[in-house]
């Protein structure tokens, strides 16, 4: 089994991965970058959060720092106000979406869910495009949004899953 080779944190902010990859307590992690029905998913979530829904601001796959020493890369993260300072997000956002790919184990999501969560972000976002199909996650557990909504818990913050999967309306 090869043994993976550590990175300081300095050097994985200065390079450029395509696509960019997750950092993980000195490890480079490589992500499922999808597909067509995974980018239809992840531009309508970004773009129904940016230009429908007053007073947050959502970015495609921006680094968010968890830890010192601990990046996700989220497939789209939405911030509750204006655009963020800096280059990468170091504040816990109001909610971010992980948009599953066929390739994704339910482990390194449930990683991933974790960690936002343990960040302080209030909510996480899973959509499944091929399946039509969608959950909310918090601290207090998890639900399908069988009532064609995402919502953060405050409650200003909601996405119909019609605005995601179009060839549903």
């Amino acid at each position: 089994m090869p043994t993976a080779v550590l990175v300081p944190v300095s050097e994985y902010l200065e390079q450029t991965y395509n696509p960019d990859c997750e950092y993980i307590e000195g490890i480079l992690q490589e992500r499922n970058v999808g597909e067509i029905s995974h980018s239809d998913a992840q531009s309508a979530v970004n773009a129904y959060a940016r230009y429908q829904i007053q007073g947050f601001w959502s970015g495609v796959e921006v680094r968010v720092q968890i830890k010192a020493d601990r990046f996700r890369i989220p497939d789209v993260t939405v911030v509750r106000g204006g655009k963020p300072t800096g280059r990468i997000i170091t504040a816990p956002p109001e909610v971010v979406v992980e948009v599953l790919s066929p390739d994704d184990r339910a482990v390194d999501i449930i990683d991933k869910i974790d960690d936002y969560l343990a960040f302080g972000i209030p909510c996480v976002w899973v959509i499944d495009p091929d399946k039509r199909r969608a959950w909310i996650h918090t601290i207090e557990g998890a639900r399908e949004a069988k009532d064609g909504f995402l919502r953060n818990p405050a409650g200003d913050l909601t996405v119909p899953l019609s605005a995601i999967f179009t060839d549903l309306i």
